[in-house]
């Protein structure tokens, strides 16, 4: 689970909260009220969705809640961990040759690097490879940045209607100045519109957005490790080579981790065969 998308909802509504209802004096919840109007509702996150029914196709409605299970439970990707994967399949290849990955592949868990991998097990030219793996991943890029996309128009839209909701509350004072009574509620609307824009946009379309591009990136990282990978076991290259080659990919960051943790690995072999060359 994604605490930190949590915990930033939790403490963003939280804040705001706490500022409304914070004074020197005190804290007095009935201020709350102050930011509470049923037309304004109606207004802004009403006028942001009708905007995005107009906008998009009823298949990316359909898709929100994966978004946010996406947001909060992300599916890992490893980088590292598909390198390791790609350099056993690279091995058993070597040694046993190409065919003997489909009853290895039984028990691949991503469908992509299986379903990749069966292309050169069943001798598919490796340009038609090349050409259906980019395919797949330019697919994915393109589906991906709709989603995406779906919610920063989400937040560009919302502080447009709360304009809308603060043009309509301004319109309405003014028809109404000869009445004091009446420019209060009027105004309310006028500034609570603007208020539900921001606070849309803010804390829930652009957070998303944002947070689906990063896992976007995470997935695009493997699926390119994959696709290289798999290309390179097609062309007989050595083990080793693919392994450097695919680490060759990783973030600065991450590829630091990937040699720690293969130097790590190397390690107790390094120190076994020591032992026994002393004895």
């Amino acid at each position: 689970m994604d605490i930190m998308s949590i915990l930033g909802w939790v403490l963003g509504f939280a804040l705001v909260v706490f500022g409304i209802v914070y004074s020197p004096e005190g804290i007095s919840w009935i201020d709350l009220n102050n930011f509470w109007d049923l037309s304004s509702v109606f207004i802004t996150i009403g006028g942001t969705f009708t905007a995005l029914m107009v906008s998009y196709p009823l298949s990316t409605f359909t898709r929100i809640l994966k978004h946010l299970k996406v947001v909060l439970l992300p599916p890992k990707y490893d980088a590292y961990a598909y390198i390791q994967e790609i350099v056993e399949y690279a091995k058993e290849a070597r040694m046993k040759g190409l065919l003997s990955l489909e009853d290895k592949l039984n028990t691949a868990t991503d469908a992509f690097l299986k379903d990749s991998l069966m292309l050169v097990v069943d001798s598919v030219e490796p340009e038609k490879v090349k050409e259906l793996l980019e395919a797949e991943i330019d697919y994915m890029d393109d589906r991906h940045n709709q989603d995406i996309s779906f919610y920063e128009k989400g937040a560009a839209y919302g502080p447009a209607f709360g304009m809308i909701g603060t043009l309509i509350g301004l319109i309405n004072m003014l028809e109404q100045m000869d009445d004091p009574n009446a420019i209060g509620p009027a105004m309310s609307v006028a500034l609570v519109t603007t208020f539900y824009g921001t606070m849309l946009a803010n804390l829930f379309f652009l957070p998303i957005a944002s947070k689906l591009k990063i896992r976007h990136e995470e997935e695009m990282l493997c699926k390119m490790i994959v696709c290289e990978g798999v290309q390179s076991i097609q062309a007989g290259e050595n083990p080793r080579f693919i392994e450097e080659k695919l680490t060759q990919l990783l973030p600065g960051y991450k590829k630091g981790k990937a040699t720690a943790e293969t130097e790590h690995e190397s390690e107790p072999k390094a120190t076994s065969r020591r032992g026994r060359g002393r004895g």
